[in-house]
This record gives structure tokens, sequence and C-alpha cells, in this order.
């Protein structure tokens, strides 16, 4: 046999009375009796002290028939670990108990009826959470199939996800979507799913974005129950709710939040803006020559360039841009659309809040009046989500953009896992992945 505590074989007997041994493997409730390594797998052999044991239905002290051995999963190292429980057998001696015989249970080590260990089930959650590691992954490395790994880890995920303090503490709650499969609805279900997650600032003023929850559907009437459910405690404390342009989700904050602050998100504004730029170029591209963008021709040798921020640009870019503007008296009108875009932009680069507020202002108040109908059409927009567009000024620059991290993550470990085919075990994933779940909540 090969001792743990010294590295080489040894002829001591079978039952190691070392407590190093115990101590260098740290299992609750059992001391080791023998340790072999072969073949890239290490086999520990434990046994639970011997001590009187009640029945569980009448609590009669039981008389032991034996041990039965019992294999687990543990945490793998440079090899694979296999326990061998010795697990003891009971009698009950009471007539009148249904009880004829049991086997001992220790909770701190297994499951009942499991077969991977506490620590590994533990080991397993830090993993996916942390070091971006999927059940298939995990499953190899500890030498069984999937399906045993996520009947372990799954029952610890329902138990963090069905508590409630988890959303204790948010103040401000964002709110986007996401398409989790691409499959037909009628196999899988609604491709979309809302996402609610936490934007609370900490007492530095940063934001740790972390996702709340995952519902079928992208619509106001799955933001609006998610937050029914949540109960008056949670809404009233959210004082921020930020959003993309969508109205539904506007609905169910006006319906549910009412004490909260809806905030337009900067992201999308600016990205609004640079799609009407683009709607005015490929206009008037058509308008001009009577087809769509080819190489070689002004228009769409700036495409990129009327994407990117005045301040970005290097000069042999600005000459670029100015040429495609002056090659045609008609190209004017893309040059004022960006130039729109850009004064949309800079009132959320402005450094005092005040000033961007002032920009932010005009731009609603003047763009609507554009000639150009795309811009006119942007601005009707903002008029139309005013109080949630300048809002921004108004609470530190709360935005969505922790809400977009999320969904990065997301999509990161969607792709690790090659996709999802159950919604359960996806949103488990995710809550997990995204820090919605706290795996340090005690059982």
């Amino acid at each position: 046999m090969l001792h743990p505590t010294s590295g080489c074989a040894d002829s001591r007997p079978a039952t190691c009375p070392c407590p190093r041994c115990d101590l260098l493997f740290g299992l609750d409730g059992v001391h080791v009796e023998h340790v072999d390594r072969r073949d890239g797998l290490l086999v520990v052999r434990v046994s639970s002290p011997a001590a009187p044991t009640g029945c569980p239905s009448c609590g009669v002290v039981a008389v032991g028939r034996g041990r039965r051995r019992r294999v687990l999963n543990d945490v793998p190292g440079v090899a694979r670990v296999r326990i061998v429980w010795r697990q003891r057998v009971f009698r009950c001696d009471d007539a009148d108990c249904a009880r004829k015989t049991f086997v001992e249970q220790i909770p701190s080590l297994v499951a009942h009826r499991g077969s991977i260990t506490k620590r590994t089930i533990a080991w397993a959650i830090g993993q996916l959470r942390g070091e971006h590691a999927t059940i298939a992954g995990l499953a190899r490395q500890l030498g069984t199939s999937w399906k045993t790994v996520w009947r372990a880890v799954e029952p610890e995920l329902v138990r963090l996800a069905a508590d409630e303090s988890r959303f204790d503490g948010v103040t401000t709650l964002g709110v986007d979507e996401h398409v989790w499969h691409h499959v037909d609805p009628r196999k899988r279900g609604p491709k979309e799913l809302t996402g609610m997650v936490d934007l609370t600032r900490d007492e530095h003023g940063r934001v740790r974005a972390r996702l709340l929850d995952l519902v079928p559907g992208r619509s106001g009437k799955a933001y609006a129950t998610w937050l029914g459910e949540r109960g008056d405690a949670f809404r009233k404390n959210v004082e921020v709710a930020a959003l993309d342009p969508f109205a539904g989700y506007k609905t169910a904050i006006n319906d549910k939040l009412e004490d909260a602050v809806a905030v337009l998100d900067a992201f999308h504004v600016v990205k609004l803006g640079t799609a009407a730029v683009d709607e005015v170029r490929r206009r008037v591209q058509h308008d001009t020559l009577g087809h769509r963008g080819r190489k070689g021709e002004p228009l769409y040798g700036i495409q990129t360039i009327l994407r990117a921020g005045a301040e970005n640009l290097t000069d042999e870019q600005r000459v670029r841009l100015a040429a495609a503007i002056e090659a045609d008296p008609a190209h004017d009108e893309v040059f004022v659309a960006w130039q729109c875009a850009q004064q949309l932009r800079s009132a959320y680069h402005a450094k005092d809040l005040a000033e961007g507020r002032r920009i932010a202002e005009r731009v609603a108040e003047t763009f609507h009046t554009c000639p150009i109908p795309e811009i006119a059409r942007l601005g009707r927009t903002l008029r139309r989500w005013r109080s949630a567009f300048l809002a921004y000024f108004a609470t530190g620059r709360a935005n969505n953009g922790g809400t977009e991290a999320i969904n990065g993550i997301i999509e990161l470990h969607r792709r690790l896992a090659r996709g999802y085919r159950n919604r359960h075990n996806y949103r488990l994933r995710m809550l997990l992945i995204a820090g919605g779940l706290d795996p340090t909540t005690p059982t």
C-alpha cells in the first residue's frame, strides 16, 4: 500500500492508525483506513467509528449487521479520487417497528443515495462559477457522467435560487432581453428571455452587476409579472430603473415601480443616432447613384468613419470624410446628419452633468424640426422618451451598461456549453455564473 504521509510503499497493516491520514484527506465523519494509487486513480477506503445508533423510525438502539462498500466520487487532484466508504448496516429488533434494517447516513459526507461527496459538489459549483467550467468538463475530471454531476449540483442551485434574500438591497434595476436558443419555438419554447439585473452601486460608487432572474418572453407583461412577484418591499426599494427604448418595459416600470426613475440607456440612445446617420447615407447613395454602395464610391468608403466619434478621427480620416462629402452637393445631407449624431453623443461625453443636460434638452427641442426625415424621426423618439432620456443626467449617469456586461457573460457560457436544450437548467447555470446565486449561503 502507498502511505499518504510518506509517499512510499511499506508493510503497514490495511488500517492506517496515523492521524495525519485523516488530516490529509479531511473527510468529515469518517477516518481513513487504507490508501491505494494505481492506473491514475487514488482509492481511499474510509469508515465511521463504531457508536450506538438509534433506529430512524422508533429510536430503539439498533444492532450492527456488518458493513457494505459504497463508492463515492471525490475532488480530483493529480489523479481521480474514489472514496470507498465501508457503510455500516443495522437491524432494528423492535417487533413493532416497520423498519427492519437500515444503513448509516453521514450528511456532511454525502447526500442520501448520492455518489458525489458534498465537498465535491461545492468544488464543482466553484469551478462552474469562477473558472468557466462546463458540466461535461467536470464529468470528465471526475470520471463519471454528465447526468451524475448535474443531479448532484442541481438541488443546491435550486435551493439558492429559491432564497428570496438574494433580492434584498436592490436600488437600481436593469432589464434587457436576449435569445437563448435558435431552434423552432414549437420544440423548445420562446426564444427570447427577459433578464433582470441588479445595478446597485457599492459604497465606492462602482456597479457590481449581478443577474437576478431570467423569465420567458420579451414583453412588458413578462417584466411586470416578475416585478409583481417580488413584493411591495422590493418594489419600493428600487429607486432607478434602467432600460432600452422598448415601450413594453417602460409600461411595466410605470405600473409596478411608481416611485422609481426610468432611465433610457445611453448606449442605445447613441446607437439610435448612429443608425439614423447610416439610413441617411444609404438613402442618399441610392438617390444619387441608383444602387447600393459599392467599393470605390465616396459614401461607401466612409461608412465606418460615420460611425466613429469626431474626437477619435485621425487626420487621414478627416481628409477622407471631407473628400467624400465634397464629391456631390447631395452628400451635405449626410454630413448634417453626422453632426446631429455627434451633438447627441456629446451630451453623454460632457464632463459636467449640467452641461450634458443642456445639450440633451437642446437635442430634444430641435431634432424633430430637422428637414432630414431620419433625424426628425429620431427627434420625435427622443421627445416621446424625454423624461427617461434626461433622467440620465439626474441619476449620476445611471445606465444599462452592467446589463450588457451580464449578457456578454451569458453568451460566453452558452458557447462553452455548445448551447442548451433545457430552459430550467439554463436559468440555474446563468444565475450561478452571473452572480445571481451565492454559493457561500449556508444550507
